[in-house]
């Protein structure tokens, strides 16, 4: 009988462009008892660097893959030489330890995504044929030996309904695919569909996280997420751009509140083969989210509206409300997001 596999102690900046760990430090052995470990696709990412942050304080060991295409080693600068973290820098896809990584991890956490409506709108190929093909190679090569995965998805897939009020079960209403905004949802919905099935077919372990508006400290703007574009104009005294009429409406969660909730369900076995919203409940309009922004900075910016076919691309299509009932996650965790607004604009500014 083959012993089971673990990984040898390394550097944690040991990494290769060409898709797998340096093969001189980093590797699979086949003697000894497996190393516990996470893997977290994404991990460079905005989101992704907190959760690794986070749980390598609470003594665990992580295996991170990232291609930096929108995250950076600059968001993992605090760990990045932590020994008990590993750096893969590579698409999920190309990635040649994928098949042992899945394998030998206690638990899988898959972040990577395309970030941001202007990426989105600009790249549609690149989000639709990135999203579910690299989510479908993770999702096989977890369903092998059962590992349980948290897959982040987006409220995005809420799309264009207009309740009041988004919960797990909804119907949900996408705008027409002549649009290229909504290619984000569908190619995120999808892969909800896809890990379901993999759920119920393979019985492979998974949770849905349905991510709103999350913020904080190294959150960038440059792919038009509002509240960093918000902090660093005011920081500048620069005029504040509100797109649309600025009366549409969202709700912000702190990323530290949102990386609870995750680990929280990662330690919950009920919450598998689940959905959850996670976000904040304080609802805001964008005009009025860039007047706090500008009174609790005490900055000097003016606030400007710009049409959203100027700030994207003519006839696009944007929802009115996004708040989420977040009862669901209350009840298998105990857990909600409690950061005050005014303080996570203050806690992002101050990074």
């Amino acid at each position: 009988m083959k012993r089971p596999r673990h990984f040898s102690q390394s550097s944690a900046a040991d990494r290769s462009a060409g898709g797998s760990p340096a093969s001189s430090k980093f590797h699979i052995t086949q003697a000894g008892r497996p190393r516990s470990f996470i893997l977290v696709t994404g991990g460079a990412g905005f989101i992704g660097s907190h959760l690794v942050e986070r749980l390598l304080n609470a003594g665990k060991t992580f295996v991170v893959i990232d291609d930096f295409s929108t995250g950076s080693l600059e968001n993992l600068g605090a760990v990045k030489k932590n020994p008990r973290l590993k750096i893969v820098r590579s698409k999920i896809s190309r990635c040649k330890d994928l098949p042992r990584l899945a394998a030998n991890a206690e638990f899988i956490f898959h972040l990577a995504a395309t970030v941001g409506v202007e990426l989105v709108v600009k790249s549609a190929l690149h989000v639709l044929e990135t999203s579910f093909h690299e989510t479908e190679i993770l999702l096989k090569a977890a369903a092998k030996n059962s590992t349980p995965l948290l897959l982040t998805s987006t409220s995005e897939v809420y799309g264009k309904s207009a309740k009041p009020e988004f919960s797990e079960d909804d119907d949900l209403l996408i705008g027409p695919p002549g649009q290229s905004r909504w290619s984000y949802a569908c190619s995120k919905l999808t892969d909800e569909f896809l890990a379901l099935a993999y759920a119920r077919e393979k019985k492979l372990p998974v949770t849905i996280a349905r991510l709103f508006n999350t913020v904080g400290p190294r959150q960038t703007g440059r792919y038009g997420m509002v509240l960093p574009r918000f902090i660093a104009a005011a920081k500048k005294n620069e005029p504040l751009k509100v797109f649309g009429d600025g009366r549409q409406t969202r709700c912000f969660g702190f990323v530290h509140d949102v990386v609870e909730a995750l680990v929280r369900l990662q330690n919950c076995e009920k919450a598998r083969g689940e959905i959850f919203n996670i976000g904040g409940t304080e609802e805001i309009s964008m005009l009025e989210l860039a007047q706090l922004v500008v009174k609790t900075l005490c900055s000097k910016s003016k606030i400007q509206l710009i049409p959203y076919d100027q700030a994207y691309a003519p006839g696009f299509d944007d929802m009115r409300r996004r708040k989420p009932r977040v009862e669901k996650l209350e009840r298998f965790v105990k857990f909600k997001l409690r950061t005050p607004l005014r303080e996570i604009i203050r806690l992002t500014a101050a990074n």
